[in-house]
């Protein structure tokens, strides 16, 4: 006997044992029982989620030799005719290759006539929404005022190209994306009866694969097991699919909790000369942090058996929840205006700098630890270097300086800034918005604050711009949790009004300004150093300018 792929095997011949779709197995098994039949249903879903098994399994109900039921025999020679697809009263069409009108008028034209052996004749009319429109005009009719022993189960995969005058003489049901633990089970059951050694993890990795499709879960199966050769295991499961084991978005998150910059950009480059899809991986960023943040709140709810199990546990204790929920906006506004971005690439990345930039000053993201003022040469990082023994040091004539330096404390607030006296009076906002947000414990919020400049205030209220190119952050959610945290803080109502526009002298654009301010001014100091002269001039010394950083 020639080999059954397990999609067919295993497909199931009555509700009992149809998976993950209960909401339309209970309204179908009442309908049945009370005997309160439709003359025409129409089942929607993804692939591969049970829309033709589901109409199949009417069809037995409505023809079984015991009578009309919800627990059709399965032994009775409607039922096993149906199950081997030769039942003359069940009549499948496949609408994707009989679009045209005269298909359609041939089929409603033999429908007049009554059933050969069964009870009622049944015409299953899969993808249903790829008929013309003539075809469609041609079934009206026969749907409005169908003959008594006429059933209609229509089955589509795009609802939306149904038109609405068929909709409206159909009962409609929505069949499900099929859930990852449904899908695991159904694959324990079927390898434990055929017994295939398997690995939970493995069908961890199928299941996610399947995206919802348990017929594309079966056959990933079947692969899996050609593969592993009567096995299904982790390690040839990843290398079946091609390995992807989205070890990269891992590599992001961890580069996002060390600030560093330069990592998240070297990985955005690995992926492109992968061909990722970039979109893609925004969305697969959001189902991580997803999956974080429930580890994060539900710890059991983690399964044993999951193959990132060790890792989620691990960044769900690591990143800061009001972080976490950051990155999760991020990446979902990341992938919705990816589009409009000058390439994917500049989405990307653009998106991960957004995360490393919003990262909260407490929000898991480990600085580097700052030095005092020192000099580095390479080929000698450890030896010391003093004045008087410049002229002792052997240094090659390439030798690059790398430096830190501390700025004149002038130099580090530009002598404009309102000086912070908020916290002195707490009772009362005194006009120091800055100050104000220093004392804020802010999440979310944070970043639509700091682009926030102050218009005007009274007691009772605040007033705030925000310039144009930072409109997208007046998002209400952001405003409400901003509002909340002045409030509470001044314990007592105060009301802050937005609006776009003002002169851009923001918290953010005075902390920029600042920056830059110092690193000029650390710079200067290098470049005036006069131990540093001496090494140029006696050694042909140069400074690396990326390397100044002010303290």
């Amino acid at each position: 006997m020639s080999y059954q792929v397990l999609a067919r095997k295993w497909r199931p011949k009555s509700f009992e044992t149809l998976v993950g779709q209960d909401h339309v197995v209970r309204a179908l098994t009442n309908a049945l029982e009370q005997n309160r039949l439709h003359h025409a249903y129409l089942f929607t879903g993804t692939r591969g989620v049970g829309k033709t098994t589901l109409a199949r399994i009417l069809a037995k109900s409505l023809n079984c030799e015991t009578g009309i039921t919800a627990k059709p025999c399965g032994v009775c020679n409607a039922c096993v005719e149906i199950d081997k697809g030769r039942f003359v009263d069940l009549i499948e069409v496949d609408a994707a290759s009989n679009t045209q009108v005269d298909a359609m008028r041939d089929l409603l034209d033999n429908a007049q006539y009554a059933p050969t052996s069964g009870r009622f004749k049944v015409y299953i009319i899969d993808e249903v929404h790829m008929l013309s429109k003539s075809a469609f005009n041609a079934m009206l009719k026969t749907l409005e005022e169908p003959p008594a022993h006429v059933k209609f189960i229509l089955a589509t995969t795009d609802p939306q190209k149904v038109p609405v005058t068929v909709l409206s003489r159909c009962l409609q049901f929505n069949l499900r994306q099929m859930a990852g633990t449904s899908i695991i089970g159904h694959l324990q059951n079927i390898l434990g009866q055929e017994n295939i050694p398997y690995e939970p993890t493995a069908l961890h990795l199928i299941a996610r694969a399947a995206n919802g499709s348990m017929r594309d879960a079966l056959s990933l199966t079947d692969q899996a097991i050609a593969y592993g050769g009567q096995t299904v295991n982790e390690s040839e499961v990843r290398a079946m699919l091609g390995a992807i084991d989205q070890s990269y978005l891992y590599q992001l998150l961890n580069a996002l909790l060390a600030n560093d910059g330069a990592g998240l950009m070297a990985q955005a480059k690995m992926m492109e000369e992968r061909s990722l899809s970039f979109e893609g991986a925004l969305n697969d960023l959001a189902q991580l942090l997803h999956q974080i943040a429930v580890a994060q709140t539900v710890p059991d709810s983690v399964a044993d058996d999951l193959p990132e199990r060790d890792v989620l546990l691990n960044l769900a204790h690591n990143i800061p929840a009001e972080t976490l929920q950051l990155y999760y906006q991020i990446a979902l506004l990341g992938r919705r205006d990816i589009s409009l971005a000058p390439d994917e690439f500049a989405g990307f990345t653009m998106s991960l700098l957004r995360m490393l930039a919003f990262t909260p000053n407490d929000g898991g993201a480990q600085k580097t630890p700052k030095k005092p003022l020192a000099t580095s040469l390479e080929n000698s990082p450890k030896q010391q270097i003093t004045p008087q023994a410049v002229k002792k040091v052997n240094v090659p004539e390439t030798t690059q300086i790398a430096v830190q330096a501390i700025p004149e404390p002038a130099s580090i607030q530009d002598e404009n800034t309102i000086e912070n006296s908020t916290a002195s009076n707490p009772g009362q906002f005194n006009g120091d918005w800055r100050g104000l947000l220093d004392e804020l414990k802010l999440g979310l919020a944070r970043a639509l604050s700091q682009h926030c400049e102050l218009v005007a205030y009274d007691e009772n209220s605040i007033s705030l711009s925000v310039p144009e190119s930072q409109k997208h952050l007046l998002v209400p959610n952001y405003q409400e949790k901003l509002n909340s945290a002045v409030c509470q803080y001044f314990d007592k109502k105060i009301k802050l009004n937005f609006s776009v526009g003002g002169t851009g002298n923001t918290p953010a654009k005075q902390i920029s300004e600042e920056k830059a301010h110092a690193q000029a001014s650390a710079e200067s100091a290098i470049e005036d150093d006069s131990f540093v002269q001496a090494l140029i001039n006696d050694f042909g010394a140069s400074i690396i300018p990326n390397s100044i950083k002010p303290i």
